[in-house]
């Protein structure tokens, strides 16, 4: 356990910078588009493990524990409550926060997600990782439409 945490340690500083990549490799025909920040496989594993995660808006927002899942290597958070003050508004004024993660502090920007098949999935996902009976409540919840709609994407800032 301790060599994982060093090795999430090491990676949580290398995580892809934007690259240009060539159009042709993401199906589009012509020109330069670019790709997305995607977190390294160790963070990735380490996330999925995560049961509670540890977000911020911003750099003048507390630390908010959230349930975190992965689907399709991307890593996604809900909000329960969508309240003017919480963070999941803090997001959508700012994107930009950060997350913590065996001890280390990740730069992150948080994206809404628009796709109902994603948000979808992300519910299997809160229930299939978050399965005990105390949990399945929350579970409920996290898939009702108007939570599901708070969905956001975590990437590398």
């Amino acid at each position: 356990m301790r060599s994982s945490l060093r090795r999430i340690d090491r990676l949580a500083n290398c995580v892809a910078p934007r690259e240009l990549a060539p159009a042709r490799a993401i199906g589009v025909t012509s020109g330069y588009m670019t790709a997305t920040p995607r977190f390294p496989d160790p963070l990735i594993q380490a996330l999925a493990q995560a049961r509670i995660l540890a977000v911020r808006a911003g750099a003048d927002h507390r630390y908010t524990g959230v349930w975190v899942v992965v689907v399709e290597r991307r890593v996604f958070v809900r909000s329960w409550n969508d309240k003017p003050t919480g963070w999941y508004r803090a997001f959508r004024q700012e994107p930009r926060g950060s997350i913590q993660l065996g001890g280390r502090e990740i730069a992150v920007t948080a994206r809404q997600t628009r796709s109902e098949r994603l948000r979808d999935a992300v519910s299997d996902a809160y229930a299939a990782k978050y399965h005990t009976k105390a949990s399945q409540k929350w579970v409920a919840g996290f898939a009702e439409p108007h939570r599901k709609l708070t969905t956001l994407e975590l990437l590398p800032a």
